[in-house]
């Protein structure tokens, strides 16, 4: 059976807080509120465009008026891929791990429709067998039936499986799966993140290699 890679989008395979940053303050000043760094606003994703919302307004006191999260949606649809790109050799590797028979796939929070648009805006939407959104099944990371879920559509199952992402949803999700994991260190996650891990990439490009490694042939 083909092993699958399931993999996270934001901070693993792109570097999307530019465009993330650049929605949330417009949705800031539209209400006469203080910004946020990029570097503040990599700290507060991972866990879906409601919760960034949520905790950008609690960060200013405040709690999300009704419209807030569909502005902030609207907007950041129309414009998530102005300044967001791929990290360097995502492309590449993702062409060598094809090669080598891997299946892929994304598991993400970031909700489903803006997730393709800005995989397809990159290039990169070719590659994978699914997409499984935030919004796309009744749960998501780290519930492990968010990862299930995105691997039985990419035609995979745990036993022949592995998640590499950033966030410790991605490790929590894996392991509630029995499924290894892969902490992306470049990406938005703390090192201690990468304890919860079974091997830890330095780079995207380490990836072929430490997969197979944990899920030989």
């Amino acid at each position: 059976m083909t092993r699958t890679l399931v993999l996270d989008l934001d901070g693993t395979l792109v570097d999307s807080v530019p465009d993330l940053a650049a929605a949330l303050n417009r949705l800031m000043a539209a209400r006469a509120l203080p910004g946020f760094a990029e570097p503040e606003v990599m700290r507060m994703v991972g866990d879906g465009a409601r919760m960034l919302v949520e905790r950008a307004f609690a960060a200013r006191d405040r709690a999300p008026d009704a419209t807030a999260l569909a502005e902030f949606l609207a907007d950041y649809g129309a414009n998530a891929a102005v300044r967001t790109r791929a990290f360097p050799g995502v492309a590449e590797t993702l062409a060598t791990l094809a090669d080598a028979g891997w299946g892929l796939a994304v598991c993400t929070n970031k909700p489903e429709a803006p997730a393709r648009l800005l995989l397809a805006a990159l290039g990169l939407d070719g590659f994978f067998a699914a997409i499984g959104g935030g919004d796309s099944f009744p749960v998501r990371k780290p519930d492990p039936g968010h990862l299930l879920a995105t691997l039985h559509a990419a035609g995979g199952t745990p036993g022949r499986a592995l998640m590499a992402g950033d966030h410790h949803n991605d490790m929590l999700a894996a392991a509630g799966l029995g499924m290894p994991a892969i902490f992306a260190a470049w990406g938005y996650g703390s090192p201690e993140v990468g304890v919860q891990a079974a091997a830890v990439a330095q780079r995207f490009s380490d990836l072929p290699a430490i997969a197979a490694r944990l899920l030989a042939v």
